[in-house]
């Protein structure tokens, strides 16, 4: 029995109705993907040449968060109807009812006009207008128009989740330069295999919900194709910084290191065996083992190019 109905009696404490209501809201974040957002965003302020007083670093920082979030709730106000069909999102709180359509719909939006004139008074226009950028076209782009059309709706829509470095940068500098876009590629070439790998063990969730993604419209041999071709052009996106001298060589090493071992495991994948019905004959443990590498590697790049940038 439910140790707050004990305490009270059989009647459910407030406190802990008003801490499941706000776990929800914290949920319509999409609070994980928030936290690498977040960090991509700082390396961007961290690499960019001048100063910005600690606050409003915070606040610039701040503001890429709640933006990210407020494009996570209207992604899960208007995708509700699939997260309902799929396994891995079916206890959202949109569509488990925790959380009225509307209100989530209103409250991503509040967030997302809210940190883009933050943004514009904390630091400046350019950084204000890529934010706002960024959330038009996670929402509008990626969520609305590609998603439910297009097996590249990753491909394109990946560049929703690259905007943080230009963000940062133009925080300090109000402008953009050729290093944060070079960071922007890197995300960018990334998302493919790093979704890719996670659709080809939830293939089946995508085909409930109608979803083409890769591997329901061109199967998984496709897939596995496709996730070791950008693995490739991601490396070589990876290294650029240090070969065009942007960095030194502790981030080049770490580069040509790190997108090895991303390459390795897209071989796995690519040579997983498959079943006459597309399934994996080894569970899918190359795909997984990727997907999680490649979480790793994201964090591991960005680390790298900031402990290379302190080191010089």
């Amino acid at each position: 029995m439910d140790a707050d109905l004990v305490l009270t009696g059989g009647e459910q404490s407030p406190l802990s109705v008003s801490g499941a209501e706000w776990l929800d809201w914290f949920k319509l974040l999409k609070p994980r993907v928030v936290s690498l957002v977040v960090f991509t965003g700082w390396i961007g302020l961290y690499l960019a040449p001048g100063h910005l007083n600690p606050v409003l670093a915070f606040t610039a920082i701040l503001c890429i968060a709640v933006a990210a979030g407020a494009a996570g709730a209207i992604n899960m106000w208007y995708e509700r109807d699939i997260d309902a069909l799929m396994h891995r999102t079916r206890n959202r709180p949109i569509p488990a009812g925790r959380i009225e359509p509307g209100a989530a719909l209103a409250f991503g939006l509040a967030l997302a006009v809210g940190s883009v004139i933050m943004m514009w008074l904390a630091t400046n226009l350019c950084a204000a207008t890529i934010l706002a950028l960024s959330i038009a076209f996670y929402v509008f782009v990626y969520t609305i128009w590609l998603k439910r059309r297009t097996p590249q709706n990753i491909v394109i829509g990946g560049a929703a989740g690259a905007f943080p470095p230009l963000i940062g940068w133009a925080a300090v500098t109000g402008s953009v330069d050729v290093l944060p876009l070079l960071l922007f590629a890197v995300v960018f070439f990334w998302t493919p295999p790093h979704f890719w790998a996670l659709s080809l063990y939830a293939c089946r969730d995508y085909t409930r919900a109608g979803v083409p993604m890769l591997p329901v419209v061109a199967g998984a041999t496709e897939t596995r194709r496709q996730i070791f071709g950008y693995t490739l052009v991601l490396g070589v996106f990876s290294v650029l910084p240090w070969a065009l001298g942007y960095t030194g060589a502790l981030y080049g090493i770490s580069a040509c290191l790190l997108s090895l071992g991303f390459i390795v495991c897209a071989w796995f994948v690519l040579r997983d065996g498959q079943a006459e019905d597309g399934t994996s004959l080894t569970g899918d443990r190359p795909a997984r083992l990727t997907f999680r590498y490649s979480l790793a590697y994201l964090a591991a790049i960005f680390l790298a190019i900031a402990a290379d940038h302190l080191v010089h």
